[in-house]
């Protein structure tokens, strides 16, 4: 249970640090394109390149403290930091086919599962 709540608290603040960055994108940068996403996707996937290195390296994080700051806060921050690191471990592994599968499957299903969402609304309200 104390890893739930550390998973939960974290995952509050990096939520709130996702819509801080998008608010301050969209005053910089204006809506036409989102900054906000890509600028989280890049800089969380970066803070969890950093963490799990650190973590594997001479810098022992305890338990806690990494599935507090990977799980939680970049996972509220955002998930494509765990997405890459999940291909970033098959392509490692040289595990090639499931790594492409994996890229393309997340990505690629991802998109398709949103229009489907989108098109079962609609036709539900229509």
């Amino acid at each position: 249970m104390k890893l739930v709540l550390l998973v939960a608290l974290g995952g509050a603040i990096g939520s709130a640090l996702r819509y801080l960055v998008s608010l301050a994108a969209a005053w910089l940068f204006g809506v036409g394109f989102p900054w906000g996403t890509l600028a989280v996707n890049i800089a969380g996937s970066l803070a969890m390149g950093l963490v799990i290195g650190l973590a594997a390296s001479k810098f022992q994080l305890t338990n806690e403290l990494r599935v507090f700051i990977a799980t939680g806060v970049l996972g509220g921050f955002t998930t494509f930091s765990a997405f890459s690191l999940d291909f970033a471990l098959l392509f490692e592994r040289r595990d090639y086919g499931l790594a492409g599968l994996y890229l393309a499957g997340s990505v690629g299903l991802s998109i398709l599962a949103l229009f489907a969402g989108l098109y079962l609304v609609r036709a539900w309200l229509n």
